[in-house]
């Protein structure tokens, strides 16, 4: 059964294109679009790259080779992903290195060249890893990443029985560096918590095939609980009556390229050469809905896999919250004290603002706009968790004020996210760089000082973004 390919990506420099531009055209759209001219000055395309293009695999042997990283096998499936591995980059390189060897030495046809494993190297936390080695840094239009700028300071589930100390690499971040062979490819699928992502190859090509969020259904089985696993595959019309209506979307992806990858939509990724990418994972407060739908439809099914046991589970609704956590990465407690934490961060930011003149909200600089914006989407949410009768005002998660103005981790956070901010409107206001610092304006915030806010639900969090707008 072929697919219907009926249209591409657009393709725009991204130096001609502004901030602004990009939201609008982009991320408010939830519309996919391939960037050019934003990796020039990047060190990886330097380190990572040899004279002829090619990945330069004796530069990651030598300078991070006991590094641990999960290596897929192409070839095997295994659930609904491929076969992982866990290797050290220096046993990766030499498996790729003598792949290649091996297949130049050997007729392609030949059964020992079919039967080598298709090794991808995938999820590997460098940044994380190798904080001093800055191989990139994030283009100005992906800055906005509240996922990432969060799990620089807190983890995202602090549950023994979901996530180890020994683990925590391996869950504190999104930022990811891919290396496969030609030939080496990721299975149809959508993003974790059906975030942003943005794709760039340092090296290599890539075939992206898209289908839109409106279309997603028709790779789903008849009871909507397992997709396509490869689009090429000969796919059963019985168990999936859909997918010959699909309409895919095709996207070759050149050296120096990146791809931004909207919320939802599923694709699946072929390297038509041996390929080096940067990967991101991102959400702020443009997808934060599609975030929550996931979820509240991943906590209804894990409800629904254990409601026989409901009548004699002493906690049900804990059981289905650490199922949730384990799931899908979080539960609506962790994601109810992200938000609250996030809201408060961007609260500090606006009186920070009012502070050094930014007075009414008919004058405000684009700045204390984007951060009104982002109250109002996570208001949003919060209203929508609300209103989930299962979401219970007992739990152990709590959000306190006071505790987190005098918090290092959330001052960190606060800085970052003041200096993204500013990074993003420098062109459009000069009033951010304030005679006062921020750690100052933290420690003695006029609004806030003397009010103790609580937030176990998320009815508390509604009722404090409430407050602060009235006031400010």
């Amino acid at each position: 059964m072929g697919i219907k390919i009926e249209g591409k990506i657009e393709k725009v420099n991204g130096l001609e294109l502004s901030y602004d531009d990009f939201v609008k055209r982009y991320m408010e759209k939830n519309q996919p679009v391939v960037l050019t001219g934003l990796t020039d000055q990047w060190r990886a395309c330097t380190d990572w790259v040899t004279s002829n293009g090619k990945p330069n695999l004796q530069f990651f042997a030598t300078h991070f080779p006991k590094s641990t990283v999960q290596v897929a096998d192409c070839g095997t499936r295994e659930f609904t992903d491929q076969k992982r591995v866990q290797m050290s980059v220096s046993k990766f390189v030499d498996q790729w290195v003598q792949g290649s060897v091996q297949e130049e030495g050997s007729n392609a046809s030949t059964k020992d060249v079919r039967d080598k494993p298709l090794l991808y190297l995938k999820d590997w936390h460098l940044v994380k890893e190798y904080p001093e080695y800055t191989a990139y840094t994030t283009p100005l239009f992906f800055c906005d990443d509240w996922l990432n700028l969060y799990l620089d300071n807190y983890r995202m589930h602090k549950d023994s029985d979901v996530y180890s100390d020994s683990n925590e690499i391996c869950c504190s971040d999104y930022r990811f560096v891919y290396m496969g062979e030609k030939g080496s490819w990721t299975p149809l699928h959508a993003d974790v918590f059906r975030s942003y992502s943005w794709s760039a190859n340092v090296c290599g090509k890539k075939r992206w095939l898209f289908l839109s969020p409106s279309q997603s259904h028709l790779v789903f089985d008849r009871n909507m609980k397992s997709s396509v696993y490869n689009i090429f595959d000969e796919v059963s019309e019985t168990k999936f009556p859909g997918f010959k209506k699909a309409i895919w979307l095709e996207c070759i992806q050149e050296p120096n390229e990146i791809i931004f990858v909207p919320s939802g939509w599923y694709h699946q990724v072929h390297n038509l050469e041996d390929t080096i990418s940067i990967n991101h994972n991102w959400f702020n407060g443009y997808n934060l809905c599609w975030v929550w739908d996931l979820l509240l439809k991943d906590y209804n099914e894990a409800k629904e896999y254990i409601e026989d046991i409901k009548d004699i589970c002493d906690d049900f609704e804990g059981l289905c919250q650490r199922n949730l956590a384990a799931n899908t990465g979080m539960n609506f407690y962790d994601f109810l004290i992200f938000l609250a934490r996030l809201c408060f961060a961007n609260l500090v930011q606006i009186c920070h603002l009012r502070g050094d003149g930014e007075r009414s909200v008919c004058s405000m600089s684009p700045v204390a706009q984007q951060l009104t914006s982002n109250l109002v989407s996570i208001q949003k949410i919060a209203l929508k968790m609300n209103s989930l009768e299962g979401l219970t005002k007992t739990h152990k998660s709590h959000f306190n004020s006071s505790e987190t103005l005098s918090n290092p981790e959330f001052i960190k956070l606060c800085m970052v996210l003041e200096k993204t901010y500013g990074v993003i409107y420098s062109q459009q206001t000069s009033d951010y760089h304030s005679k006062r610092s921020l750690v100052d304006d933290i420690r003695d915030l006029d609004i806030i000082k003397g009010h103790t806010f609580e937030v176990s639900t998320p009815e508390d969090l509604a009722k404090l973004i409430d407050h602060f707008i009235r006031i400010l």
